[in-house]
């Protein structure tokens, strides 16, 4: 009883230990955000919002979140639709290579961002593509699809789809069947997935880092640019609003499904 007691106090504590590691440089950049000084470091001379109220002058950081929200949003709303479209073919679909199909949806996420940044830009700029932003628009498709995809498969092997054929027994068209029936049940899985999309297509450097030019930067890429630049705690300051930002999309997530429902898909 005493080895199970201690055993559980070690594993504890190691809990207790990952989670400070993971989040004390979140606790950091809060911190400094609400330095008085101008480089960085803690407040220790007292608190100050200089650095928020600097925010509302800085119209290059605006313009690339802007840019970020839109590209993020799109590209997520996107991906939803062809995520759940091909899902739905690849669970339900009897065909040769639907499981190679499967882990192909997934495979931008096991390559590395800057191999696949060059790649898209190469293939981009082969067939015609320059655009900055349109390229920006396929690129993060491209990286937020498997996101979607890999939470509604999740969702859609759990699903039985005789539920469908029952609601059109009840006088149901295909469409109403699968809006009234099958979209409730799955709904965690796709909001599970747009939202690791969308945080994934806003926060995503390496591979915009190829696609951007200089009217048209994502918000990472026009954050570390400005510390490379002129650095201050302003960027500790927009970071703490990103960081609001999701805390803010996950409590609106809690009310929409509830975090349980999510964490269990």
């Amino acid at each position: 009883m005493q080895l199970r007691h201690l055993g559980s106090g070690t594993l504890l504590f190691v809990l207790a230990l990952v989670l400070v590691f993971l989040l004390l440089p979140i606790a950091i950049v809060v911190a400094v955000s609400f330095t008085p000084s101008a480089i960085f470091d803690l407040p220790t001379g007292g608190l100050s919002l200089r650095w928020y109220a600097k925010l509302w002058e800085m119209e290059d950081f605006w313009k690339s979140f802007g840019i970020s929200f839109y590209v993020a949003g799109i590209s997520t709303a996107i991906s939803i639709v062809l995520g759940i479209s091909c899902s739905i073919a690849v669970v339900r679909g009897r065909f040769f290579g639907r499981n190679a199909i499967a882990t192909f949806l997934i495979s931008p996420l096991m390559l590395p961002g800057l191999v696949f940044g060059i790649a898209l830009l190469q293939g981009l700029r082969a067939i015609g593509i320059g655009n900055a932003l349109v390229s920006l628009m396929i690129a993060h498709v491209v990286i937020t699809l498997p996101f979607v995809a890999r939470s509604v498969m999740a969702s859609l092997s759990l699903f039985d789809f005789t539920l469908i054929h029952a609601a059109r027994t009840l006088g149901l068209s295909p469409a109403r069947a699968i809006w009234r029936v099958m979209i409730p049940n799955i709904a965690p899985g796709v909001l599970t997935g747009a939202l690791f999309a969308f945080i994934a297509s806003f926060d995503n450097y390496a591979i915009s880092l190829f696609l951007t030019d200089v009217h048209t930067k994502t918000l990472p890429i026009q954050m570390l640019s400005y510390l490379e630049e002129a650095p201050d705690p302003s960027v500790a300051a927009i970071s703490t609003v990103l960081i609001v930002m999701t805390i803010a999309m996950l409590i609106i997530c809690d009310r929409l499904v509830g975090l349980g429902r999510i964490a269990n898909v």
